[in-house]
């Protein structure tokens, strides 16, 4: 790029460490000749040359929709490099007949890969816009689909590039469903102004709060464009899934979903998630679930009703069976479908998870959030039936109702443990149920003396993480 180069880029390339910078000024190069392009004896290509469409969509047209690529082609089209100011340097109209110049290349790497808010704003609007024409401001519509050709890409990327953590979207839910879900909660963080639309300032605010947008566009930047910098290790957006039986399930989440849930988890739990219970798996029954919740450590319950909602729970301590409230403020609701949220603590009450089981003087089931008989999300011993009572929210963690109707029939449901699971108790590792011998083994001699067929010994409930 030699003394040519602008102010702009110049400053834009000091971002990048000095082992780094050969490798984001290589990028036209390689744009380039994987089109079939040749370079100069110097490395780089005639002055004049430009990107065009169709090399951009030879790079990353296996990653992403050519929709998305062509809203990546006319961003990059609109860089003014002449212009330092973020919000200014986008022209008003983009001439992609003429194709991307290496300092619009240059300059859209670093703002993407390296850039702020500010500066990140004004291309997001451009590649909102998919036109010839940049203008000052893009509707709410328009942003959510870019969301959509987005997120699509970043879970194309996860599958090709093998990162699917142990997931089989082939035996998941609608990831197409959920892409649009995704999109939508994302959009739901927009603040836009008084006249409906979101100009600059407005998404730089909201680039600035939902760091996903960020993190995917760079993701999709640096796969798609094979941006390879050193020490910037490629981001792991689903959590590992360990010990699941895929041939036989059907899972309720999908990978969008999940790509939301697994980072409202706290303290970043990093622990592989493992299904405990299903009732596609295990059938419909309260003690079958209640057994695949126990020292489990932290859970998700997942729900499908009748009426085709999805919705659910994270339960930040191991379940115990008692009658009084348990859990701390970690604990959340949360809906997937129709729409995808989550739903925290209030600091109302503390009635975070209840678990309760063949008492006569107290509710028997499992409750998060709400009071007894006016559950947040409430699923009774009697398995099958459920209600979602929040007029108008759930104290708790301030959730409306979460099902189709209040009182809801289960169609489906799905527990997965999350977090580390507890220490085993002092004796118990290692060591299946023991019975009244093991407690006392003078009765175990006596009863061999006599010549006592011990029916017992060898027969042990299984540990219930052999099943």
């Amino acid at each position: 790029m030699g003394n040519t180069e602008s102010v702009v880029v110049q400053k834009r390339l000091a971002r990048f460490r000095p082992d780094e910078r050969p490798v984001v000024e290589g990028i036209f190069d390689k744009l380039q000749g994987s089109a079939g392009g040749t370079a100069g004896s110097s490395g780089k290509t005639p002055a004049g040359k430009t990107l065009t469409l169709e090399m951009l969509q030879s790079s990353m047209c296996s990653l992403a929709s050519d929709s998305m690529v062509r809203r990546v082609y006319q961003c990059m089209c609109s860089i003014d490099p002449g212009l330092a100011a973020p919000a200014a340097s986008m022209k008003t109209s983009t001439p992609a007949s003429s194709g991307v110049n290496r300092e619009q290349l240059v300059i859209y790497l670093a703002d993407t890969l390296r850039g702020t808010a500010e500066e990140r704003a004004p291309l997001v609007m451009a590649m909102s816009q998919h036109a010839t024409a940049v203008t000052t401001a893009v509707t709410c519509e328009q942003v959510a689909e870019f969301l959509q050709d987005l997120i699509s890409a970043v879970v194309q990327i996860l599958v090709t590039r093998g990162r699917l953590q142990g997931w089989k979207p082939e035996r998941m839910g609608d990831g197409s469903l959920g892409v649009k879900l995704l999109a939508e909660q994302m959009c739901s963080e927009l603040k836009p102004s008084d006249q409906g639309g979101c100009d600059v300032s407005c998404l730089e605010d909201w680039i600035f709060r939902v760091s996903q947008v960020s993190l995917y566009l760079e993701m999709l930047v640096a796969e798609g464009l094979s941006v390879t910098l050193s020490g910037r290790p490629a981001p792991t957006l689903l959590p590992p899934c360990r010990e699941t039986p895929w041939k036989e399930l059907r899972c309720l989440l999908d990978l969008p979903t999940l790509m939301f849930l697994a980072p409202q988890l706290p303290d970043s739990y990093s622990a592989p998630w493992r299904l405990v219970f299903s009732t596609r798996l295990h059938g419909e029954s309260f003690t079958r679930m209640v057994s695949g919740l126990m020292k489990r450590g932290p859970t998700l319950l997942l729900l499908k009703d009748t009426k085709g909602h999805v919705f659910g729970g994270f339960a930040s301590h191991a379940w115990e069976v008692k009658p009084q409230f348990q859990g701390d403020s970690r604990c959340f609701l949360f809906t997937v479908f129709p729409t995808l949220r989550v739903y925290t603590a209030t600091g109302y009450n503390q009635h975070f998870m209840y678990l309760n089981q063949n008492q006569q003087t107290m509710p028997n089931g499992l409750g998060m959030g709400g009071q007894h008989g006016y559950f947040g999300l409430w699923l009774d011993s009697d398995f099958g039936r459920g209600h979602s009572r929040a007029r108008p929210k759930c104290t708790t963690y301030g959730s409306p109702q979460l099902s189709g109707e209040e009182d809801f029939t289960v169609d489906s449901m799905e527990v997965w443990a999350v977090g580390k699971p507890p220490e085993p108790e002092e004796g118990e590792e290692g060591q299946g149920k023991r019975s009244v011998l093991d407690m006392d083994p003078e009765v175990q001699a006596i009863m061999e003396m006599t010549g006592k067929t011990l029916h017992s010994q060898g027969l042990r409930e299984p540990e219930e993480d052999q099943e």
